[in-house]
């Protein structure tokens, strides 16, 4: 492993359309050296490494091999997150993985116990919520300017990825649809409100049987759909407090990025959950709406890892942890299951709170290399 006064060692594992948001980041932090690109197609691995400056690319097992790298970015499909982070862990690296952190709490368990005794640390996606426009948004409501926090909506609706993606069948199977892909940014800002959620109601639907891939080199192509594809969520949390939420790729209508927190003393209109930036936008009785533009760091995907990196350096908690991510795991599989019993289902997880970012925190800045 590297030494203390030199950037932490990174290794990407998936190559595919996300990691040019993460390399675009990962390899502008001084903190932090990208030393290893790993695919199963190889040639798209040294493709992006070619892209991107990184020195070396290859198998996962050259990846794993390395001494030099600290972190393992694990940016592959749901169903093999699992199965990538724990051979990681085997060799002793930390892991920063893309939502969801598992597509089962049985899993999820095991690869958070495999982590505890291997002494590394899993942290799971959404860094969205280390952005400036949610950050600023909690540091509103943490200051009280709404009152005590009492209820919550959050909306995510669309049409579905098919038009765009042109691979999008992965995420119509199951553990993903909009529940899985898109509820772990919406459902981390929630709990970062209200605590940890008790017990979860939930209506689905699937709206076709069959998707057709509209762009790329499958276009025209149908696909099944395993999962539901319009998901309405009630959640009750250990504070008292609810929140109801809906996670569709149904709607022609598009409504993305919708969360609001009601309290005594006012709303606040938070920024898009899955995005760095944007204004909170607070409505207070008996005025007009007040705007609090973002503050803090705007860098996108990756910001995440920089944080794990500074704060496995400094001995403390990162501010994603993983159990956040079981949380949100639980509720995920909790709301399908309620789907499916038409009761509500406990949460037995639970999360403690987090502290929230400095405005001044800029992954962009020298730290241990000042």
């Amino acid at each position: 492993m590297e030494s203390q006064n030199q950037p932490t060692g990174v290794g990407i594992v998936g190559a595919g359309t996300i990691s040019d948001q993460y390399l675009e980041n990962l390899t502008a932090f001084p903190d932090l050296a990208v030393r290893f690109i790993a695919d199963l197609d190889t040639e798209r691995a040294a493709s992006q490494a070619s892209k991107w400056s990184v020195a070396h690319s290859g198998t996962y097992e050259e990846l794993l091999a390395r001494e030099d790298i600290s972190i393992v970015v694990n940016l592959t499909i749901p169903s093999v997150h699992v199965e990538v982070a724990l051979q990681a862990v085997v060799a002793g690296k930390h892991v920063w993985g893309e939502k969801p952190y598992a597509l089962d709490r049985e899993s999820g368990r095991a690869l958070a116990q495999a982590a505890e005794a291997a002494g590394v640390r899993i942290a799971v996606a959404p860094d969205t919520i280390l952005g400036a426009g949610i950050q600023t948004g909690l540091r509103q409501i943490e200051s009280g300017a709404i009152g005590t926090p009492l209820t919550g909506l959050a909306i995510f609706q669309g049409p579905g990825p098919e038009s765009w993606h042109h691979s999008p069948e992965f995420l119509f199977a199951n553990g993903a649809g909009p529940l899985f892909d898109l509820g772990p940014y919406y459902l981390s800002t929630l709990v970062r409100v209200f605590g940890p959620v008790a017990k979860v109601a939930a209506l689905g639907s699937q709206a076709l049987a069959q998707r057709v891939i509209g762009s790329g080199p499958k276009a025209g192509t149908s696909f099944p759909v395993e999962v539901p594809t319009h998901v309405s969520a009630l959640l009750h949390f250990e504070s008292g407090a609810s929140a109801q939420c809906i996670f569709s790729f149904d709607s022609k209508l598009k409504r993305a990025g919708f969360v609001e927190i009601s309290g005594t003393e006012g709303t606040a209109q938070l920024s898009d959950p899955n995005e760095f930036s944007g204004d909170t936008i607070l409505h207070l009785a008996d005025q007009e709406q007040r705007v609090i533009a973002a503050e803090g760091s705007e860098y996108g995907r990756g910001t995440g890892v920089a944080e794990l990196a500074q704060a496995i350096r400094e001995g403390r908690k990162e501010r994603v942890p993983g159990e956040l991510a079981f949380h949100v795991l639980d509720i995920m599989v909790s709301a399908a299951e309620a789907i499916e019993s038409g009761t509500f289902i406990e949460v037995t997880s639970s999360v403690e709170p987090v502290a929230l970012l400095d405005p001044a925190w800029d992954p962009s800045a020298p730290g241990i290399l000042a």
